[in-house]
This record gives C-alpha cells, structure tokens and sequence, in this order.
C-alpha cells in the first residue's frame, strides 16, 4: 500500500471528508511521526507496533573494487517492530495460505 492508496481508502471509509482533507491529515501524521524520530523518541502504537532510531556504529568496510579499507561512519537508522497482534494477524494469513497450498497439493 502506498500513501495515496492510504488516502484514497481513507477518504472513501470517511464519505464525511474530502480527499484533500484526508490527504492533509496522512501528511500530518507522517511528518509528526518523522519528527519525532529525528529527535530520537519512540513511537508506540498499541496493536500495531513501535518505531524507534537504533544505532549503528562505525565499522571498517572494503571498497569492492580496489580492495582498500574504508571507514564507514556511524548511522541513526529507523527500525519497526510490530506488536504482537499485527505478528498475529500476519501469521494467521500465511497459515491459512498454507492451508490452501498443502489442501491443493494433497488434491492435485
């Protein structure tokens, strides 16, 4: 799904609002949630999961075509780990697809 997907689904869940004003509300929320994690604070969504800026430290790396030792600086990256119940819900899809598959190759 992408963020104009996200809009246009949320504006036709939402007859109430126009889809320019649901368009301003997904930014609203996307560029809060940046915000915030630029500054280095965790965002929790209960259900869903959390996103939180995790460190990577410096390390040597090799140029792959001169072979030369390179020093790869240290990084602030995003990370997400989903709640238990989005890892739930994911897993229940893939069991009942493999349901289906192993029901099909037992048939075919």
């Amino acid at each position: 799904m992408t963020r104009s997907d996200l809009v246009v689904l949320l504006a036709e869940r939402f007859g109430q609002l126009a889809q320019r004003d649901t368009e301003f509300a997904v930014k609203t929320i996307l560029d809060a949630m940046s915000d915030s994690l630029s500054r280095g604070h965790r965002i929790e969504i209960r259900g869903f999961g959390s996103f939180q800026v995790n460190r990577r430290p410096p390390r040597m790396g090799r140029n792959p075509r001169s072979g030369e030792q390179v020093l790869i600086p240290e990084k602030l990256v995003p990370h997400f780990k989903p709640g238990k119940a989005l890892r739930e819900g994911v897993d229940a899809v893939n069991g009942a697809d493999k349901e289906v598959l192993a029901a099909q190759q037992i048939k075919g």
